[in-house]
């Protein structure tokens, strides 16, 4: 068991070095350049993904998957993986706290999935641990602070990785993704992201009717993910300041990113994949903290995205109980405009000139859950031997909350080549469970400079 890591253990000597080789030092300059309004897009049209979304996964090879974060998402992520393919064998487990990984644990027993004690592991190595013990496959589910540095060594194994999302809460979190996005696409890895949309048959089916150019050319959106307040933790007696946090990591900026990259990255997401897999070039925002109980971080922000020939999105998010809810995407275009909210597609009079098929879906499909269907994606890129990474469009897309993030918190207007070479770090000095420094952990004061 090991409860503490420092840094440079958690890191690696030569993962800051890799990335920075990898990236290449035309980005990490760009932020001294001159404002730009044009982009090369993630992906060129003849390289659009479209899933095909069978009812389950084909047969094949025998899997063993590994889980890294045995909370409520780990737990649920292999679930999910359990009913999309057959072959599947979970044979190892890691979280910092045994609590946790004992519920799963018991879980997957009850299914008939025992996994030997010798391959459970509890500490902040746990990760190396579970890649470590033979896994093909590697449920990555840790608070996102972690995500990049788990997918990195996973990637260096040769081990497939789904990453919930989001996958980075700060740009050098971002700068590994992308860097060791390439990497496994040239291992020929498959890397399927929590970006659950993109497996959700309305949704691709709203992209494919917008690529074929439907509503014209895009020419802004809406994007929101206003809701209750989510879960939080109260600290109980014998708990350091590291296991607080941690176990309360939904409410902390270190850990989480912040709500608008947590869970508003779904809804940015979305409108990237419409417009092409393209990010935008810089951000104005505002929110604030009124009622959020525990942590750090705001529960409301309002974020105008700008991206190339002038096209805005406007993002909205929202944690507060008693107001009014809305998760939802709107893509406008100049011949008309598509809402997730109706699954339809509208022209410019209000007419509803296209909408997505529930019944003939019904009839053709019985499996219907994105959560699901992602693991099926994945599970079939892995037996056909086929190259499929994603996490480069979830990490431009969680880099996308973090510029929205970082212009409400401080009240600027914040340019993507400078906050993609930023050198903003969440991760702590010193990985264990003991005391931090938790005068650092303030609520952000626009126009402070703090």
């Amino acid at each position: 068991m090991s409860e503490k890591m420092n840094r440079r253990d958690f890191l690696g000597a030569s993962a800051k070095a890799g990335v920075v080789g990898l990236v290449g030092g035309s980005v990490l300059l760009s932020a001294c350049s001159e404002k730009k309004d044009k982009q090369t897009p993630l992906r060129q049209p003849g390289e659009y993904y479209v899933p095909e979304l069978p009812d389950k996964a084909i047969d094949g090879e025998e899997l063993k998957v590994g889980v890294i974060g045995c909370g409520g998402r780990g737990s649920g992520a292999v679930m999910n993986l359990l009913n999309a393919a057959d072959g599947i064998t979970v044979t190892a487990l890691g979280d910092t706290f045994a609590d946790r990984l004992g519920n799963l644990k018991g879980s997957l027993a009850e299914k008939g999935q025992v996994v030997p004690d010798e391959n459970c592991f509890i500490g902040f190595d746990a990760y190396q641990k579970v890649i470590d013990s033979g896994v093909d496959m590697v449920i990555v589910a840790t608070p996102p602070v972690f995500r990049p540095v788990h997918f990195k060594y996973a990637t260096e194994k040769g081990v497939h990785s789904f990453l919930e999302k989001p996958i980075a809460v700060d740009p050098k979190g971002y700068r590994t993704i992308m860097a060791t996005a390439e990497v496994a696409r040239q291992k020929g890895l498959s890397v399927v992201c929590g970006t659950q949309r993109h497996h959700q048959r309305p949704y691709v089916a709203a992209f494919q009717k917008i690529q074929e150019g439907l509503i014209g050319e895009i020419t802004g959106g809406n994007v929101y993910w206003n809701q209750g307040m989510l879960w939080y933790r109260t600290r109980e007696k014998g708990w350091s300041d590291m296991e607080w946090t941690i176990r309360d990591w939904v409410n902390w900026k270190w850990l989480s990113g912040d709500h608008i990259v947590e869970q508003h990255v779904h809804n940015i997401d979305v409108f990237n994949w419409m417009f092409g897999y393209k990010h935008p070039l810089r951000a104005t925002a505002f929110g604030s903290r009124q009622r959020r109980i525990t942590g750090d971080q705001y529960d409301n922000f309002s974020v105008d995205f700008e991206y190339e020939n002038g096209v805005h999105l406007h993002s909205m998010c929202r944690q507060i109980d008693g107001c009014s809810n809305n998760v939802s995407e709107e893509v406008r275009g100049t011949k008309g405009y598509w809402k997730s909210a109706d699954n339809a597609i509208y022209d410019l009079q209000g007419n509803k000139i296209w909408e997505f098929d529930f019944e003939a879906s019904k009839a053709e499909f019985q499996q219907d859950d994105p959560y699901v269907l992602e693991h099926v994606d994945w599970v079939n890129h892995i037996r056909k031997g086929e190259a499929h990474i994603e996490a480069d469009e979830c990490g431009m897309s969680s880099l996308c909350g973090v510029m929205g993030r970082e212009a409400a918190y401080s009240g600027q207007t914040i340019e993507w080549d400078a906050i993609a070479a930023s050198e903003l770090d969440y991760m702590p000095e010193k990985l264990e469970l003991g005391p931090l420094d938790m005068a650092k952990f303030t609520v952000p004061v626009p126009g402070s400079g703090k």
